[in-house]
């Protein structure tokens, strides 16, 4: 497998014109980027949950190989704080289930201030039965912890290595796939990457994760259109160290600024 790059999201006014052309409407925004990026990260399911027919949408808008991965509502991991998970992982599968092929890993991002519970985590991992691949974003240190550690690779699930945000997050294997979520850089201008930083990254996903093994990288840096030019340069990076990625939009197409 590919390393998988895409951005967290593609609905920024900010992008115009660094990326988006000056005259593209939004609603024509999706179908630039699909020429651009074969993955996605989708954040508005955080926030609210769409309709079904908003997945029908999407689906049917998606070209062949074309992956969405979704963070998963804040009802489930804000809201109820991973208590009683069955109904909103049920909702949440129904509907995203209509993205059938297009449909990738579910991300539940944990608030900052929610402690180690490593029951609520396993059972909210087993609600969803395995039947997509799921990611985990701690975002407090008491979770780094080996009964944390056990409750993922017994679930197949993936510690969401996120840099940049409010813990450094141990690079612990708990699956035979990855998530990476890049939060913020020390690059100029600011939130952006610099090429050593992710030339180091493209070196440890390298060297942790062999070539069959999936692993999916977004940048959710958006600001200043710095997902975009960094994602295409952890895809260079990734080249260097003998690893291929999806595509990426060529370098005459993004403007940092």
């Amino acid at each position: 497998m590919t390393i998988v790059i895409g951005t967290s999201g593609w609905q920024y006014r900010h992008w115009r014109p660094n990326f988006y052309p000056a005259t593209l409407g939004p609603s024509k925004w999706f179908g630039f980027y699909r020429e651009r990026f074969a993955r996605v990260e989708v954040n508005n399911t955080f926030y609210r949950l769409p309709e079904q027919s908003t997945f029908e949408r999407w689906r049917e808008a998606a070209p062949t190989g074309f992956v969405f991965a979704l963070k998963a509502s804040r009802y489930l991991t804000h809201v109820r704080r991973l208590k009683d998970p069955d109904q909103p992982v049920a909702t949440l599968m129904e509907r995203a289930s209509v993205l059938g092929p297009h449909l990738g890993p579910i991300l539940l991002q944990l608030p900052p201030n929610l402690r180690c519970d490593p029951g609520a985590l396993d059972a909210t991992l087993s609600a969803f039965g395995g039947r997509v691949k799921v990611a985990v974003e701690l975002r407090h240190s008491s979770w780094f912890v080996d009964d944390v550690r056990a409750v993922l690779e017994r679930n197949g699930s993936a510690l969401c290595l996120a840099d940049g945000g409010p813990v450094e997050v141990p690079l612990w294997r708990t699956a035979d796939w990855s998530y990476v979520r890049f939060h913020k850089g020390r690059g100029r201008p600011q939130s952006c990457y610099t090429r050593s930083a992710l030339d180091t990254w493209a070196k440890r996903l390298a060297a942790r994760w062999a070539r069959t093994e999936d692993v999916f990288c977004y940048f959710n840096n958006d600001g200043h259109a710095c997902a975009l030019r960094d994602a295409r340069w952890l895809s260079q990076a990734c080249g260097r160290h003998g690893r291929p990625t999806t595509r990426v939009p060529p370098a005459n197409e993004v403007k940092v600024g």
